[in-house]
């Protein structure tokens, strides 16, 4: 079982990211759960049909310790296994300790059966936050993905998940295994993902065009894959799930210095 954490910059598109490429992935005949760390509970959305999915933590608020699997877990489209961890009451306690009580009720229940040929967990922003570092400081996810763009602040972002992967590489086993870029059509981007990828020490393992066919089948609250299986759109999926299903390169990354990544940005004339 590979358990694969996606993180990257608040908005970058980490969500939509996730669910086409498990599409993908389950096309492949790959057996998947999707675990949602985001106290919005969209994660698995798209796989569901818009079903809004009860969460773990609401499920505990309501109903107690003694919480039935079925209740908390439903599968979507390709039959994946999905779960939304949810979030406190507004403005009470930490978000990302929805994280850390999802995971250890999962495993209690079970859910991580023999079968299962990939867990993602879908995370939010990026790791400033202990809980939100969970899956990765306790070695839950072995992978890391981030999801990026040509734009500063994702670089940034991203460049602030490798120092959270770097810290805890020793303890938990966690390594990085590439940049995907989400386009937002930036001047020269995939150069600029690359040469970015490539000073962190990691690839850029895929890079995904903008595609008015995400909006389209995110409308019908569907996956491009199985919204319109036939546009090419579904197939930049295809192929990033088989860039993941495929990739065997995992390291520590060397984060930049804010001047180092400052320096790449002027390089492809993003700062002035």
């Amino acid at each position: 079982m590979r358990q694969v954490a996606i993180y990257g910059k608040g908005g970058i598109g980490k969500s939509t990211t996730t669910q086409n490429l498990t599409a993908g992935l389950a096309e492949l005949g790959k057996k998947i759960m999707v675990v949602g760390c985001d106290p919005k509970a969209d994660s698995t959305r798209l796989l569901l049909g818009g079903l809004a999915q009860k969460t773990v933590l609401d499920t505990l608020r309501e109903e107690g310790d003694d919480v039935d699997l079925s209740t908390i877990l439903k599968n979507g489209y390709g039959n994946i296994k999905c779960v939304e961890s949810g979030g406190p009451e507004p403005g009470v306690g930490c978000a990302g300790r929805g994280i850390i009580t999802s995971i250890n009720m999962l495993e209690q229940l079970g859910a991580y059966t023999d079968d299962l040929d990939y867990v993602f967990y879908d995370v939010l922003g990026d790791v400033v936050c202990g809980g939100f570092a969970m899956p990765i400081r306790e070695g839950k996810a072995q992978e890391i993905y981030i999801v990026a763009s040509g734009e500063m602040m994702a670089m940034y972002a991203a460049n602030n998940i490798s120092k959270g992967i770097k810290k805890f590489a020793n303890a938990g086993g966690v390594r990085l295994g590439g940049i995907i870029c989400n386009s937002r059509k930036v001047e020269n981007e995939k150069a600029l993902l690359e040469n970015f990828a490539k000073k962190l020490g990691t690839q850029l393992i895929y890079f995904v065009p903008r595609s008015l066919d995400v909006q389209k089948a995110e409308i019908n609250k569907q996956t491009v894959i199985q919204y319109s299986p036939e546009v090419e759109q579904a197939d930049e999926y295809r192929a990033l799930a088989k860039a993941i299903d495929g990739n065997d390169m995992f390291v520590v990354p060397n984060p930049m210095s804010q001047e180092e990544l400052e320096s790449i940005l002027l390089e492809h004339g993003l700062i002035e």
